[in-house]
């Protein structure tokens, strides 16, 4: 675990053969659950402005069906985790890395993502097994890369696409034809759907909604797909034969087919996160390759590189803001630092300070980190 979580001291060897687009994208989706959609709340509720309350509506989870851009923020960050394996474990086999080396790596990695996950979730303290919550986002992550990139080692390039449809599809049919005990084949509840039952037969501990887990285990089968898709935009951001503006056509060209086949197959498996349904996985693939062809078009292709500074200083130390969100009082030190602020303004708004604050000071730390060349990898 030393070798695979180390705190780097080489700015210039971490970052070189990086997109620096890749950073900025995954800095930019961090940047929502670090503390800007706090920001976006308070905005709504001190200002009362549909635009905000709109924004601020977006920023929360469906409870069951349905898609807001909030629903963006996971899918996304695994598929940018895809899209680095071309530049990470392609680059090692070149190099001439074997394939069983690059294994232990891959394998290593996933697990631990799902060792920091159940930390996560459940801290250091010890507790009963039935108390203890397994299934994590770092988990997911975890398991998406570690499978998605075994398969890139083993299989053919040409072959990604094939697995990448037969994981949806698939999980489509198994949704389809199967249900929990007593319940209708194809039934999609909370209740009755067959991810949710298997998750309640084989995952020990705790589930985070009782009888489904939004993370669960059996819904990690389509959760591949979106890291698969990152590998392939990777494969194909590796072509020299092709200008990089023409790169960024295809990939939005690609974005917008991808959200038609999310919306033709919604009308039979509905787009929902909870289930990671297949539908699910074509919409926020859609919407990665849309994000992905603007931040790569205007940073890599255009070289406007300034602007997106702010987000990759978060995007490069993704995990370890995430993780601090579990053991730093963010808020506490916020408030100590600016109470006089908060006092000056008043409530209401001071609400949107504090929000401000805390995005503010996780952001100093990181940029102090950044500017040490202090890196965590896991």
């Amino acid at each position: 675990m030393a070798q695979s979580a180390d705190l780097l001291e080489n700015q210039e060897k971490f970052l070189s053969n990086r997109l620096y687009s890749l950073d900025a994208l995954r800095g930019f989706d961090m940047f929502w659950i670090i503390g800007a959609e706090d920001i976006v709340h308070g905005l709504a509720k001190v200002t009362h402005s549909p635009f905000w309350e709109s924004f601020s509506a977006q920023l929360r989870h469906p409870e069951w069906n349905g898609f807001t851009m909030y629903d963006l923020i996971f899918p996304l960050f695994i598929f940018l985790a895809g899209v680095s394996t071309p530049f990470s474990v392609g680059k090692a086999l070149d190099e001439g890395v074997s394939k069983n080396v690059l294994l232990k790596r891959v394998v290593k990695r996933g697990i631990i993502l799902f060792i920091l996950g159940v930390i996560y979730n459940n801290g250091l303290t010890f507790r009963p097994l039935a108390e203890i919550r397994f299934s994590s986002v770092l988990g997911r992550i975890g398991i998406a890369y570690m499978l998605a990139n075994i398969i890139y080692l083993y299989a053919k390039q040409r072959w990604l696409i094939i697995w990448f449809s037969a994981l949806l599809i698939g999980y489509y049919l198994i949704l389809k034809f199967l249900s929990a005990p007593g319940f209708a084949p194809g039934d999609l509840t909370i209740e009755g759907n067959f991810a949710s039952y298997v998750d309640r037969m084989v995952l020990p501990g705790k589930l985070s909604m009782g009888i489904h887990d939004t993370v669960g285990f059996f819904n990690n089968i389509p959760a591949i797909g979106n890291a698969l898709a990152g590998i392939m935009v990777g494969v194909f951001l590796k072509r020299t034969n092709i200008s990089g503006k023409e790169k960024a056509l295809y990939l939005l060209a690609t974005g917008v087919i991808s959200l038609v086949i999310a919306q033709v197959w919604n009308l039979d498996f509905p787009i929902n996160k909870n289930l990671w349904s297949s539908s699910f996985v074509m919409q926020t693939v859609g919407c990665s390759l849309l994000f992905f062809a603007l931040f790569y078009y205007v940073i890599d292709v255009l070289g406007y590189k300034k602007w997106a500074f702010a987000f990759q200083v978060i995007g490069v130390n993704s995990i370890l803001i995430y993780l601090s969100e579990k053991f730093i009082e963010w808020e506490y030190t916020a408030k100590k630092l600016f109470d006089w602020v908060y006092q000056w303004v008043g409530d209401p708004i001071s609400i949107i300070f504090v929000a401000i604050a805390i995005l503010f000071i996780k952001w100093l730390s990181l940029k102090f980190l950044f500017d040490k060349k202090v890196f965590l990898r896991v």
